[in-house]
């Protein structure tokens, strides 16, 4: 009788945590909408972006990817950034799309332009590199070594 007590309120408390840690993680999600405002820019190749990847300047994070679209047309991937309102891009802003480390991760990274106008909301940025295939560098590496020898 006495076991089945301790038994019982030790599972309360697990389910207890259980439920603070995920009132914790949703409340602190950090895909949810912070505001700001949308941007859009085209990539030839998108891999390792998902709604949420960070958008960083200098290492900081300025924003987040919202979504994804293929673009019928030119067969790029068209990305809706949304970056903080108290950061303002010069036009002539680049964005390269970046490994995080070599064991997977990306993310969006921003080169603000000299241009003395800003890029408004709605608006595109022109310059983009789209992501590196990593394995494709290494297997041209490895190979054109090999063919040298």
């Amino acid at each position: 009788m006495n076991r089945s007590i301790v038994e019982t309120i030790i599972g309360g408390l697990v389910l207890l945590v259980a439920v603070s840690f995920g009132f914790y993680a949703f409340s602190n999600n950090s895909t949810g909408s912070t505001g700001g405002y949308e941007i859009v820019a085209e990539f030839d190749n998108a891999s390792g972006l998902v709604s949420g990847t960070d958008v960083k300047i200098a290492g900081v994070k300025v924003g987040t990817v919202l979504r994804q679209e293929l673009d019928n047309d030119t067969y790029f991937a068209v990305v809706t950034l949304q970056i903080k309102d108290e950061i303002k891009l010069p036009k002539g802003t680049s964005a390269r799309i970046l490994a995080e480390s070599l064991l997977g991760g990306s993310f969006v990274s921003l080169e603000p332009g000299g241009d003395d106008e800003f890029i408004e909301a709605g608006g595109s940025l022109e310059n983009t590199q789209g992501a590196v295939n990593l394995m494709d560098l290494l297997g041209r590496f490895v190979f054109s070594s090999v063919d040298s020898d």
